[in-house]
């Protein structure tokens, strides 16, 4: 029996109980283990993920990393919603991300968005976002018609420099060397998200 002494994205200290699970000791103890594992690794992505968006002070989306465990992506990108930020994308049948090793087979940002777009009206029409590193890149990425780029490991001062090129004509992600400590240095420049 499982009876939840917390609400779900609730903040709690040392010692304080999360639920209370009675039951057969042999059953309790096999799962044990395996139940605070998961308790702390989500409840850590949680954690992480509320500073983070504390840090950014409201002045951009924090998003979550496209890379997840094995097995755990659900769990982890609900954790991520409960620490206050938003998924990037579930899965490949979420959206389109071209990155530049996609764009430079074929042909440039340009002819990548062109079938991308091709490719995505057989179904239901995606959202494409192009990884560009270089502002001729983001100029291609606007011109062509992209709906999202991410500024992948751009320094401070380039990503500036990208944002007023943007104009606000494209949603800017800005990705790649993010850490809770230089968020809020990357959110004051006015990203969409990062």
């Amino acid at each position: 029996r499982f009876v939840s002494l917390a609400r779900e994205g609730a903040w709690l200290g040392k010692g304080d109980a999360v639920a209370r699970i009675s039951g057969p000791a042999r059953s309790i103890l096999t799962a044990e283990r395996t139940a605070l594992n998961f308790l702390q690794h989500l409840s850590g992505i949680a954690t992480y993920t509320a500073d983070c968006v504390a840090r950014a002070g409201g002045r951009c989306a924090v998003r979550d990393t496209r890379k997840t465990t094995p097995g755990l992506r659900r769990l982890e990108k609900y954790a991520v919603r409960i620490g206050g930020g938003e998924n990037h994308r579930t899965g490949l049948h979420d959206g389109i991300l071209i990155k530049s090793n996609h764009w430079r087979v074929a042909g440039g940002v340009g002819a990548a968005v062109r079938a991308a777009r091709r490719g995505s009206r057989r179904g239901r029409p995606l959202p494409v976002q192009v990884e560009v590193s270089t502002l001729p890149d983001l100029r291609e990425a606007i011109a062509s018609g992209a709906d999202a780029v991410l500024l992948d490991n751009l320094s401070p001062a380039r990503v500036r420099r990208a944002l007023s090129v943007a104009g606000g004509r494209i949603f800017v992600e800005v990705s790649g060397g993010i850490t809770r400590e230089n968020v809020e240095r990357y959110a004051r420049l006015g990203p969409d998200a990062v």
